[in-house]
């Protein structure tokens, strides 16, 4: 398992299937929640996780296969709504703490 500092995080990537939009919508969120801390948001297909990336976040059932295609701290969620993954990463950058994946 891999680890990062949230005061190492200066870029989140969201990584996505194909789907049907909702990652788009969470990185919109996650962008607003996370400029105060000037940490830019990211959304990608889980395919082309870009090289510089040091933390991507993805639906659970994509942790896998985003893992297979980055070195990066790769974390799952569950819902792309309210899920406590969203809270414990912005904890982690506003805070300082380890983010594990």
């Amino acid at each position: 398992m891999s680890s990062i500092q949230g005061k190492e995080i200066d870029k989140v990537v969201i990584a996505c299937d194909a789907g049907m939009g909702s990652s788009v919508m969470v990185a919109s969120q996650l962008a607003k929640r996370l400029k105060p801390y000037s940490v830019k948001v990211q959304h990608t297909p889980v395919n082309e996780i870009p090289a510089d990336a040091k933390l991507v976040l993805c639906q659970a059932s994509l942790v896998a296969r985003a893992k297979k295609n980055s070195t990066a701290v790769v974390i799952g969620f569950q819902s792309f709504l309210g899920d406590p993954v969203f809270d414990r990463v912005e904890a982690a950058i506003r805070d300082g703490g380890s983010l594990d994946g």
